[in-house]
């Protein structure tokens, strides 16, 4: 049985991206809005980005680009699981090498996502920097990776889960602590 509780109303994840978006626009508004972009993980890494560009440009009048990146082949974990990962379409419109890169994903964890679009975005060129925004941060990760920018940070036990649901999703948008227990 899964258990799902909410933690974090969508008013209070929408106050969080917009921290966010704001810290970006600080570090990197005030400049050519083309020397930075950033580069959404699927699948809610997507839909964060999306929200981070609209947030920016509401605030700039400029449109930070946008690029959508697929992991699923660059996962350590790709030949132990138990079916066939889901390819989605990699969409990066501009030249990565020189640019420099926000990746955008929902939640860093042991940080194995962020291992892989480090060697998956390194296939499209070399960026001048690779930043790392999350809406939430889980703490202790395997890997010595660190985001930059984060909408909260959350402690939970390793076997329970956070799982991100934007409107999109069909469910009611929040965060949400997910445990998987024994029936």
């Amino acid at each position: 049985m899964t258990l799902k509780k909410l933690l974090y109303p969508p008013v209070e994840m929408c106050a969080d991206i917009d921290r966010m978006a704001a810290e970006i626009q600080r570090d990197f508004c005030g400049g050519d809005p083309d020397s930075f972009a950033l580069i959404g993980l699927y699948k809610q890494g997507v839909p964060l980005a999306e929200r981070i560009c609209d947030v920016i440009e509401h605030r700039t009048g400029r449109r930070p680009r946008l690029g959508k990146l697929d992991i699923s082949m660059y996962r350590d974990d790709v030949g132990l699981r138990s079916g066939l990962p889901l390819i989605r379409e990699t969409v990066i419109p501009f030249d990565v090498t020189g640019t420099r890169i926000i990746l955008v994903d929902d939640v860093l964890s042991t940080g194995r996502t962020i291992r892989a679009a480090l060697d998956a975005i390194t296939d499209y060129g070399r960026p001048e920097l690779i930043r790392l925004a999350v809406l939430v941060d889980r703490g202790n990760p395997e890997y010595p990776i660190r985001a930059d920018y984060v909408g909260r940070q959350i402690l939970l036990p390793d076997e329970h889960k956070v799982s991100v649901l934007f409107d999109e999703d069909g469910d009611e948008a929040g965060i949400y602590e997910v445990n998987w227990k024994q029936a």
